[in-house]
């Protein structure tokens, strides 16, 4: 990966952003799309859209969700402690004594998460799961006063885990679910810059995926896609203790994963998988065969429909303050994408 390129993904992920709180890593995606000459904007819902103008040709949209799992505060008490709720979906057992970035309208916050010493935990409590409504936030304030001076009912909250990269090939961060999926469809529409397609392109930074889905249903109506690529996160199963049979073969390292099932288009996919085979980059392949949990369930059902494929990232430790994603899987990803979008013109038919 190019140094400009590894650069804005370090930028991108170290940028805190949770489910409807997307400002801060939306701007530098949108400063980035701008370098690269795509026209840009965004819209009501914090969606940000580049577009390679090719007026009158199929509208190909590139998609990735923005957003990434938080907590929010939901009570600050007498002593000063706050309170949380969840903003998506966490292992609760992963944030105990995490330190975390409270987004205060002032500035950041740092705090970390607290919860009874386990020398002082009954015997059966030891044992059992964590809830969240016992774990809370300690800023270091002496009282309710001083910590409202800070934060406030309804701050957005991510863990303090940055971008860390633990070999040549291999990073670490708590928001590659799915700054990464923005991150490429950024990438793949840079490539596109570079030998322009016959096809008008847009990349889309999707908001809210991992709460309702808003910003994907938003844009699907904003946009008249005839082509939508989304992009996501999807489990390995390379590590101890997984499950093949369950999961599906993927590896990190291994390439993009293009899924088959009921959200996506049949013809996309045969197209996809014989774009990746003729340009000699690696792929790997995942059943889909209901829902898949991503973007593309919103994007397939609205706005008269979209010939919708979902390309993934392999993922390890997803929904943890150390998710892991191999930059060679990114790089292949983008790669694919903008050569599958090359392949399209005004001829392409994608009604099975």
């Amino acid at each position: 990966m190019n140094d400009r390129s590894l650069d804005f993904l370090h930028q991108l992920l170290d940028s805190p952003g949770p489910s409807g709180f997307e400002e801060r890593p939306s701007r530098v995606w949108r400063t980035r799309a701008a370098e690269i000459g795509a026209t840009v904007t965004h819209d009501v819902l914090g969606n940000s859209y580049a577009n390679l103008p090719n007026k009158g040709q199929p509208v190909v949209v590139i998609e990735g969700h923005i957003d990434e799992i938080g907590l929010m505060i939901t009570h600050v008490d007498d002593e000063g402690y706050c309170w949380i709720d969840q903003i998506g979906g966490w292992d609760v057992p992963v944030l105990l004594g995490q330190r975390v970035l409270v987004m205060g309208e002032s500035g950041d916050v740092n705090g970390v998460i607290g919860r009874k010493a386990a020398h002082l935990l009954e015997a059966e409590d030891r044992k059992a799961t964590p809830e969240l409504r016992h774990l809370w936030i300690d800023i270091g304030a002496a009282n309710r006063e001083e910590a409202l001076q800070r934060v406030q009912v309804g701050d957005p909250v991510v863990v303090d885990a940055g971008f860390r990269q633990l070999s040549e090939d291999r990073i670490v961060s708590r928001s590659l679910d799915n700054r990464v999926g923005a991150f490429v469809a950024l990438e793949a529409l840079r490539l596109l810059a570079e030998s322009p397609s016959n096809v008008d392109a847009f990349a889309l930074a999707a908001t809210r995926e991992e709460v309702n889905f808003a910003g994907a249903f938003a844009a699907a109506f904003a946009v008249k896609a005839d082509v939508t690529i989304v992009i996501d996160v999807t489990h390995t199963a390379d590590y101890p203790d997984s499950d093949k049979r369950r999961q599906g073969d993927v590896k990190i390292g291994g390439g993009p994963v293009l899924s088959r099932g009921a959200a996506m288009n049949d013809v996309a996919y045969k197209r996809m998988k014989s774009v990746a085979e003729s340009e000699g980059i690696p792929y790997q392949l995942q059943a889909s065969p209901g829902d898949s949990h991503t973007d593309a369930d919103a994007i397939v059902t609205v706005a008269g429909g979209s010939a919708t494929m979902l390309v993934s990232i392999p993922n390890r430790y997803m929904h943890s303050p150390n998710e892991l994603v191999s930059l060679t899987d990114l790089e292949n990803a983008a790669k694919l994408i903008a050569a599958f979008v090359r392949s399209i013109d005004a001829s392409t038919d994608f009604r099975p």
